[in-house]
């Protein structure tokens, strides 16, 4: 696809727009794997057993419902309308209230970890630092963790190519970019340790383009070139998964600072 890159959406725009597509979202994107919370267990020094956690931008609940089958007390915070409405639809015995990791409603020194999945880079850091800090209790941790493409996998890094000539950027030096430890607290008051947990999943072609249509860049460009990018796409994955099953590999990128 050669066509001109579509004009870039605003960050509100592109966090908004996840609350149209939450089913779309609940239903082809990836999850997380056991050893991601090991490494979190390990970093926080405590289990999730038993933990009094806040896991904020919960979205759907993907997080969410592992952190409770991990035995954890969770409560989950999403400000969208329509990814709460999914949550709520498909986790009804899991609790949720509104809210933003920006002014989190609940009281001081309530969790004994904070957790971000897929969610700290939507959060204005000036605001979502202190208040972590606020509700987190003296030893409690902040969790950050993000599902990235192994970019050392030829496919992948071909496909994060033709992503990147859609969208007229360059995917791996932005995802280094973003990756930069100190991106996720500028102020420097929180001092994170950095893990990478590997781990792939088999899904059907349609569930690999379906997660890649949830993707906010995705969501709020124009329907009728997404759509062809799409199929596209479709052919490029056949040629390499001619079975139709793909084998996505993913990086886990987590960092976890603990309050003194």
């Amino acid at each position: 696809m050669t066509t001109t890159p579509p004009p870039p959406a605003s960050p509100a725009a592109r966090a908004h727009s996840f609350n149209a597509a939450a089913a779309q979202y609940a239903a082809h994107r990836p999850s997380y794997p056991p050893a991601l919370f090991d490494t979190v267990e390990e970093l926080a020094g405590r289990p999730l057993t038993g933990a009094r956690v806040l896991d904020v931008g919960a979205g759907t609940g993907i997080a969410t419902s592992l952190l409770h089958e991990r035995g954890a007390d969770v409560l989950a915070v999403e400000p969208g309308a329509g990814m709460a409405a999914e949550f709520r639809r498909a986790l009804p015995h899991l609790p949720i209230v509104r809210g933003s990791g920006d002014a989190l409603p609940v009281a001081d020194a309530h969790a004994d970890v904070v957790t971000y999945a897929q969610a700290w880079h939507w959060t204005d850091t000036t605001r979502s630092v202190p208040e972590a800090l606020r509700v987190l209790r003296p030893g409690g941790a902040l969790a950050l963790w993000w599902n990235t493409d192994a970019f050392d996998i030829d496919w992948i890094a071909a496909a994060a190519e033709r992503k990147g000539r859609f969208f007229g950027i360059d995917i791996a030096e932005a995802r280094k970019a973003a990756e930069r430890t100190e991106r996720a607290d500028p102020s420097g008051r929180l001092d994170f340790t950095r893990r990478t947990v590997r781990w792939s999943r088999r899904v059907p072609i349609d569930t690999r383009l379906g997660n890649i249509g949830s993707q906010s860049m995705f969501l709020v460009a124009p329907e009728d070139r997404r759509t062809a990018f799409l199929e596209e796409e479709r052919g490029h994955l056949l040629k390499v998964f001619p079975d139709g099953i793909v084998e996505e590999t993913y990086d886990v990128l987590l960092l976890v600072a603990r309050k003194p």
